[in-house]
């Protein structure tokens, strides 16, 4: 499968500024964004963006993207591809390329593969030989861990793909949850989805959009230490329509309240 061109998910050129690249990424982020686009294929939209910015935006990472394609003279190849090891059968491919024998590959891994762990199978081909090798992933990896391959000078680099729901930070992940008005302003108990399962948190009452709720230990497990912390971040979400009984509750609360929130 060739590999995606991230600049062509961005509309930007492939010289184009760090600016640019910001620019390009937040118009397209408020496009597609899950939140406010029910449309089908926005999410898958969505991910894409992300996926191209967190490779775009790292001037690191950016480099090594360019670098990918181009020709490597005198050097062994070895095609790398990586495949999911659970069910029937290869159910995810990364992105095919060549590779010197001596050298890196990116290893996509999902965001709940950091929490349980996750076995791939790695082909590597030349033009005479393949060769497969089952690779273990331990729960706890982080983005830039390194794997190495049993038997060959390779080792995968695992990137943590993006997510439509979580963002991850070294060991800590954060969820933007929708809220409703009325929860955010009396409060209530929410059901929270993590990657290990549904977890109840209290919203205390007068809560604002931004708003960051702590679940210790509910982030990346660490298998040498203590385990990130997962943030629930709230998004006050408004009802798109208003049923006539709606409107009038609204109507009351805009006539009764004095809360002014531009003078904070």
């Amino acid at each position: 499968m060739a590999a995606r061109d991230h600049y062509a998910v961005l509309g930007v050129a492939r010289a184009a500024t760090r600016e640019e690249i910001q620019r390009a990424y937040r118009a397209l982020v408020r496009r597609f964004h899950p939140d406010v686009n029910g449309e089908p294929g926005s999410e898958e939209q969505f991910r894409r963006v992300r996926e191209a910015y967190a490779v775009l935006s790292d001037a690191e990472r950016r480099a090594r993207y360019d670098r990918a394609d181009a020709p490597r003279h005198g050097a062994r190849r070895l095609h790398v591809n990586t495949h999911r090891s659970r069910g029937s059968g290869p159910d995810a491919t990364a992105p095919r390329r060549s590779a010197e024998a001596d050298s890196e590959v990116e290893l996509e891994l999902r965001v709940e593969d950091l929490y349980t762990g996750a076995r791939r199978r790695v082909t590597l081909s030349t033009a005479t030989a393949s060769r497969v090798h089952e690779v273990a992933i331990p729960a706890g990896v982080t983005d830039g861990h390194r794997i190495r391959v049993p038997g060959e000078n390779l080792s995968l680099v695992v990137r943590v793909a993006p997510h439509p729901r979580y963002q991850v930070a070294g060991r800590d992940v954060t969820l933007r949850l929708p809220v409703a008005p009325w929860e955010a302003a009396l409060g209530t108990e929410l059901t929270v989805p993590t990657p290990t399962g549904p977890a109840a948190v209290e919203l205390p009452p007068g809560s604002s959009s931004g708003r960051r709720l702590r679940l210790r230990g509910r982030g990346v497990p660490n298998p040498s230490g203590p385990a990130g912390d997962l943030y629930v971040e709230l998004v006050i979400a408004v009802p798109p329509s208003l049923t006539p009984a709606e409107r009038q509750l609204f109507e009351q609360l805009a006539t009764a309240s004095r809360f002014d929130p531009r003078s904070q």
